[in-house]
């Protein structure tokens, strides 16, 4: 999860943030090259004392920078379409979750158990245990095995909200009546934190989301106490 001061982004817990992250920095690289560029063409205007106030027009500058800003996009736009093809994709998911957002909680229903659904509200302040998050813990989290495909149904019940987990690259929009999909991998065990991430009305900032990565065995035996319980 993220730290205080901390400035780059949360550690990736799945092989699409991991794509995620290479993306911004080749990205971040194109741009700080341009950047860099840029300012050296200005403070080279700026301190030269050449002057020559008689070029109408020249071809050859032209062609450049037409061609050069195309190979630029060209650069950019393709790794971007294959990780929005990746997005997109799901193939053969081990595990159906559907997600559905309300004001201020959220819902979940494991299709594949007919019986296991269950609200997931925010811990208050006085209910928090030693080392648990203010505003970030719930008391439902919702349990899912690691290192397998999961796909993650979104949508909502009454206004817009957005399902979001940085360290899983997740960020789908919940919209009422329209059903969103995604899918990810967990990369490893681990509790991971995100929030809802569209203004949806005066408890918006309480709305965070748990999502707890377990080995598949673990995952089996909640699953079968939930259904116990069920």
């Amino acid at each position: 999860m993220a730290h205080p001061l901390q400035l780059g982004f949360q550690d990736a817990a799945s092989p699409l943030m991991e794509e995620l992250l290479h993306f911004h920095d080749h990205a971040l690289m194109i741009v700080f090259l341009i950047s860099t560029l840029v300012l050296y063409i200005i403070l080279a205007m700026v301190t030269t004392k050449l002057t020559n106030m008689y070029i109408l027009d020249s071809q050859e500058v032209e062609i450049v920078w037409t061609i050069l800003p195309a190979i630029i996009l060209i650069l950019i736009a393709l790794p971007s379409l294959r990780i929005l093809y990746l997005m997109d994709e799901v193939n053969n998911p081990h595990l159906t979750i559907k997600a559905v957002g309300h004001q201020w909680y959220w819902s979940y229903e494991y299709t594949d158990y007919k019986e296991i659904m269950f609200d997931s509200y925010m811990l208050p302040l006085q209910d928090l245990a030693p080392g648990q998050f203010r505003l970030l813990e719930v008391d439902h989290r919702m349990v899912v095995p690691a290192e397998a495909p999961l796909r993650i149904l979104v949508t909502a019940e009454d206004v817009l909200h957005s399902w979001t987990v940085p360290a899983l690259g997740v960020k789908m929009d919940a919209v009422p009546g329209r059903l969103n999909q995604t899918a990810f991998i967990t990369s490893r065990p681990g509790v991971f934190y995100g929030q809802c991430s569209e203004i949806c009305g005066a408890n918006h900032s309480f709305m965070p989301i748990v999502v707890e990565s377990v080995p598949l065995k673990f995952f089996q035996g909640w699953s079968a106490l939930m259904l116990e319980d069920a």
